[in-house]
């Protein structure tokens, strides 16, 4: 070695050793007048104390000793997700639970099981009636983060990055801290680091990603493969079903997920990736109380701009684009269909191939086999820019060139059913190039390979749908049965009939949750304290609950009096009134079904 090398890996190494490592499990201490969270995993480092009154933070180097009289409560914690700062109070959000749900690459991964907020907010006994009004409604969005589902983490590794992109880091890029190496667009607690950031707290700063994570071993003779199978939800244009569609201005579109199949196989490491994400056309799909609300295109004009824009992202983060549209051809799909593909034109090259295949016209309800015509057009794309792999040195011998991206309207149930059948066909593709697999061989050859497929694929899309749409996925039973069932079938009518009542009536609440957290929305004196005494009309009576009500008492009443007609005939002149008055009450409800609805405060729909 010569003696710049030797120089340059001694920095190097220098520079490892003063890389913190992430607390794995602390000691919060909540006191009166401040929260301390005390490393307890053997670490050296120092406690935190966050200021109850302000939320400021400091490191001391010993927790303070506790009143006799008032003893602090002890929480066990195994991670700092971030602070939130409102109107007049901050909110420390940490993890109190956690499931080892396996490893990515050789380093463990945890599932949050459960999230508390602490909150900072002792300053609010001298803040004027009105803030404290509104910081009650704030701080109760932080309850609904609470359950936030799908949140996975690693002390050791980046989970935000694909193994491709990690085995293309930089040796300076591999020492810097978890939280500077993460991809942006999939780190969950992007804005709630800020705070930790600023403070200079590495040790603490603990990145999060949203969305899937299910693995499983199977024996194929005497191999063992074992296959891992991740989703990481894009933080940019984040929310919930009919709250978030389409794309944004920038490009960014609802429901943008990253999917990496990765199989290790004696040392070697093969990993495909496969995207989803909503049509990135300017469109929106507005509850009003009916069952499939219509689709509105917005700003024609700019599609072109804002498709070139997404295109121009994918391009660059994952090379060629192969996409796949599976909406239907008619209806409000057909007219978002035809807009689609007239714009992709505009954007259509060698980088760029556009494919529209009506999933349900061409496979119906339950003959799904007949993807296999769309794999015979989308498989010269797939053999030539392939996948990741990676030999027993680490050495890369092959890497993915582009990236299949599949929608439907929804990006959950055909979506994921398609991704499923084109990740088994790569899987199939990786086993044979390594000779575990004969040349006509699939996993359907090996029953407990191919059951263990099926069921990852199926919870995976599951874990996807309901983090945008509140239920499992609809079409899972194929996924994981291989073929459709009437149970499946039943199942899938409740799922969407759940899907209307969490759409028309808890969504909104949800959603304002999710932009808070994540900083789509900021909190303002002045805004907030305005909009709040705006609040008026409609709007501020409007309660679907006692519509509802309303409305049945009056066809109780008619019903009463309808039976009283053969005692005394003017009863019917009454049970005519209230039938009237509960129609007319569920007319005007249904003519203004938008507002009946539970709509987003803190965001505009777009």
């Amino acid at each position: 070695m010569c003696c710049f090398q030797r120089v340059r890996v001694s920095i190097m190494m220098e520079k490892a050793d003063s890389v913190q490592k992430l607390y794995t499990r602390m000691r919060l201490w909540a006191f009166p007048d401040q929260f301390v969270i005390e490393p307890t995993d053997g670490s050296s480092g120092s406690s935190l104390a966050v200021s109850r009154v302000d939320g400021s933070m400091k490191l001391i180097d010993e927790v303070p000793e506790c009143s006799s009289l008032r003893v602090p409560k002890i929480y066990t914690i195994f991670g700092v997700v971030g602070m939130l700062r409102l109107l007049a109070g901050s909110y420390l959000l940490v993890i109190t639970e956690r499931e080892s749900v396996g490893s990515y690459l050789g380093h463990p991964i945890f599932k949050i099981s459960s999230l508390k907020v602490f909150p900072c907010d002792n300053s609010l006994k001298n803040t004027p009636a009105e803030q404290k009004k509104i910081e009650t409604e704030f701080s109760a969005l932080l309850n609904v983060a609470e359950k936030s589902s799908g949140l996975f983490f690693s002390y050791e590794t980046n989970l935000t990055l694909s193994a491709q992109r990690l085995n293309d880091l930089g040796d300076e890029s591999r020492l810097l801290p978890l939280w500077r190496q993460a991809e942006p667009r999939f780190l969950w607690n992007n804005y709630m680091l800020e705070v930790l950031i600023d403070n200079k707290l590495e040790p603490y700063l603990l990145p999060v990603v949203q969305g899937s994570f299910h693995h499983y071993q199977a024996a194929i003779g005497k191999d063992i493969i074992d296959v891992t199978l991740i989703a990481r939800r894009c933080t940019r244009r984040n929310g919930t079903r009919m709250w978030r569609r389409g794309a944004d201005p920038d490009g960014y579109v609802a429901n943008f997920v990253e999917t990496e199949q990765i199989m290790q196989f004696n040392g070697y490491t093969a990993s495909f990736v496969q995207v989803r994400g909503s049509i990135p056309l300017l469109w929106q799909q507005i509850v009003d109380l009916t069952y499939k609300p219509k689709f509105e295109l917005l700003k024609l004009e700019e599609a072109p701009r804002v498709l070139e824009r997404h295109f121009l992202d994918l391009r660059k983060k994952y090379g060629a684009v192969l996409v796949v549209d599976l909406v239907n051809t008619h209806g409000g799909e057909g007219r978002l269909c035809e807009k689609f593909g007239e714009t992709m034109q505009h954007v259509a090259s060698n980088d760029v191939r556009y494919l529209h295949f009506d999933f349900h016209h061409i496979c119906g309800h339950v003959h799904f086999d007949r993807l296999s015509i769309l794999y015979e057009q989308i498989s010269d794309f797939l053999e030539r820019n392939g996948y990741l792999l990676l030999n027993e040195k680490g050495e890369k011998m092959k890497e993915q060139l582009g990236v299949v991206r599949t929608n439907c309207i929804d990006c959950l149930d055909r979506t994921n059913v398609t991704q499923s059948m084109i990740g088994r066909n790569m899987l199939e593709y990786q086993l044979r190039r390594l000779g575990v697999f004969g040349a006509e061989e699939t996993i359907s050859s090996h029953p407990n390979l191919d059951e263990s497929f099926k069921i990852l694929w199926a919870n995976h899309g599951d874990d996807i749908s309901i983090q945008y749409s509140g239920t499992p996925a609809l079409k899972g039973d194929f996924v994981r049965f291989g073929h459709r069932t009437v149970q499946g079938i039943v199942q899938d009518g409740c799922n969407a009939l759940l899907r209307y009542y969490y759409n028309n009536f808890r969504d909104g609440t949800k959603q304002d949750a999710i932009d808070l957290i994540q900083g789509h929305y900021i909190v303002s004196v002045s805004r907030d304290t305005a909009a709040s005494s705006q609040k008026g009309g409609l709007e501020a009576i409007a309660s679907f609950p006692m519509a509802f009500a309303l409305v049945l008492t009056g066809f109780l009443f008619a019903t009463m009096s309808l039976r009283q007609v053969q005692y005394d005939f003017r009863h019917f002149f009454f049970s005519l009134m209230w039938a009237g008055i509960s129609v007319g009450i569920a007319a005007f409800v249904r003519a203004n079904g938008r507002v009946f609805c539970n709509r987003p405060r803190l965001h505009n729909p777009r």
